[in-house]
């Protein structure tokens, strides 16, 4: 039985991060996709666990040899999705699990349609100012580029299939295990694997 395609977006501070890796946590049938980026590693983080860190020259090549099913500059760094993995993920029967922003997320649905889009909403915006200024280590121009990004970014969400609202960490979680359960069950999904017991 083919995976679904999961995409998940949100403004910086709505607690995405947590979010997913609850999710990986608690279903083996996930699989996150791990990004290509041209930014340096942050202190702990390992190559080929958290992100793909490449060159420049290497990303450009990639990109531009067709290697990336979306890709996207922010803050003067590439990140992008490998298209192979998305493919052999699904295709081996797994879920695939995508942390993107709306641009990525839109050109993800653009080639593989069936692909479903969710959006982590903080409660207010208010909230995720509170929330980015918690974080610390930002500086007053970088939260501005984080709150404007953010906004932009809330512009987009009527345009996902689905919208969680990430008040209360365990209520947003159940909600994204619902939505999960729901994609598994989707009739073009389930129905190629369950059509030979009926010998239909």
């Amino acid at each position: 039985m083919e995976g679904s395609i999961l995409v998940i977006s949100a403004p910086s501070g709505a607690g995405k991060s947590t979010l997913i890796q609850r999710l990986l946590a608690a279903d083996p049938r996930l699989r996150f996709s791990i990004s290509y980026t041209t930014r340096p590693p942050r202190p702990g983080e390992v190559h080929g666990k958290d992100y793909h860190f490449i060159s420049h020259e290497d990303f450009l090549r990639l990109r531009d040899s067709g290697g990336l099913v979306e890709w996207v500059e922010q803050f003067g760094y590439f990140y992008g999705t490998g298209v192979e993995w998305v493919r052999r993920t699904i295709a081996g029967g797994a879920d695939a699990l995508l942390d993107l922003e709306p641009r990525g997320a839109r050109a993800i649905k653009a080639l593989f349609p069936a692909a479903l889009l969710i959006f982590i909403l903080p409660p207010s915006l208010e909230e995720l100012e509170r929330r980015l200024r918690l974080r610390g280590g930002l500086s007053l121009r970088e939260l501005a580029q984080r709150l404007e990004q953010g906004r932009e970014e809330l512009r987009q969400a009527c345009h996902y299939d689905y919208l969680v609202v990430n008040e209360d960490l365990a209520t947003a979680e159940t909600e994204l295990k619902a939505i999960i359960t729901a994609a598994r069950l989707r009739s073009s999904i389930s129905w190629p694997h369950l059509a030979p017991r009926f010998q239909v």
